[in-house]
């Protein structure tokens, strides 16, 4: 009679594997989910201390109009005359002639607010997210402009291209719930 005790020995075995295997499965996939789930809770940003205006977001974002879009904290801005982040450096004339413009599509809008002061204004859907004008901003005005990924348009792709491309690593996850590096602090929610 030993043969039955093997085969039911066997039969066990196999059924114990079975079901241990169903389980591993069971909480590989948990494991899974609940890690994916943590990954869709974080977003791409680009922090604006780290960023160097090095023009990739213009040419290295996988959308045809790059997510990345320049925005103005109004807090610091200066509203000057002669703002270097609108204005070509030494411009023919203060006025909004192209030729006198830093942007290469015209996205920075410029209102007379009172002598001598003037609001600058983004227009996103114009933007390419270039830099040209956060650069002349920062190297002599006081640096009120600067990039930021727009959540709204990015596709929060698993390995973002422009990151790929950064040369400083300024591109780094963000918790989604404080999406937004805001200049001289750290992330905000949006």
């Amino acid at each position: 009679m030993a043969k039955p005790t093997d085969a039911t020995n066997r039969r066990e075995f196999l059924g114990a594997s079975l079901r241990g295997a169903c389980l591993l499965g069971v909480g590989g996939l948990t494991g899974l989910t609940v890690a994916r789930g943590k990954a869709d809770d974080l977003v791409w940003q680009l922090d604006p201390q780290k960023c160097i205006q090095c023009d990739n977001c213009a040419t290295h974002c996988v959308l045809e109009e790059s997510a990345v879009k320049c925005v103005n904290s109004y807090e610091m801005c200066g509203y000057c005359d002669l703002c270097t982040g609108y204005f070509e450096p030494e411009p023919n004339a203060l006025d909004t002639g192209a030729e006198n413009q830093l942007c290469p599509t015209g996205a920075i809008i410029r209102t007379f607010v009172e002598d001598p002061y003037f609001s600058y204004d983004i227009d996103e859907p114009l933007c390419v997210g270039c830099g040209k004008c956060v650069k002349g901003c920062a190297q002599f005005g006081n640096g009120s402009l600067y990039l930021q990924v727009r959540h709204d348009r990015c596709l929060n792709c698993n390995e973002c291209s422009i990151a790929r491309a950064c040369p400083t690593q300024a591109f780094r996850r963000v918790p989604a719930s404080k999406a937004y590096l805001l200049k001289g602090r750290e992330a905000q929610g949006a």
